[in-house]
């Protein structure tokens, strides 16, 4: 039983490790940095909570140790990386960085429109 236990473990571990490898072949490969920042913030979010999970059902299952650190660091990771990723490609838009040519909507465009007549209007 311990082997088969084992065995998962190791394998959600992997499973992270692989789709961390994806989540940077992604940063490499993807156009702008809005897909880049999916890519980052998504996928490497998705391969970290893997690793650290696996990490934490082997100390708490094999060594009988409850780690209140890896819970928190698994917290962390899953309510700050989308966070930083979205304030990232926030502030990227609002700098104006161009949308990739193949791009097929601006869901922004509109929204950002207005924040700005509303801080011209501020200004004035």
């Amino acid at each position: 039983m311990t082997k088969i236990a084992e065995i998962l473990l190791g394998v959600v571990v992997l499973l992270g490790a692989i789709i961390a490898v994806i989540s940077a072949l992604g940063l490499i490969r993807l156009q702008d940095v809005y897909l880049r920042s999916h890519a980052a913030t998504k996928s490497a979010t998705l391969g970290v909570l893997f690793i650290l999970s696996g990490v934490f059902l082997y100390f708490w299952i094999f060594q009988h140790h409850f780690s209140l650190k890896l819970l928190l660091g698994i917290l962390f990771v899953f309510l700050t990386s989308p966070v930083a990723g979205h304030l990232n490609a926030r502030a990227a838009y609002r700098s104006g960085v161009a949308l990739w040519k193949g791009s097929v909507k601006d869901a922004l465009k509109e929204t950002a429109q207005n924040e700005r007549r509303e801080g011209e209007q501020k200004n004035r």
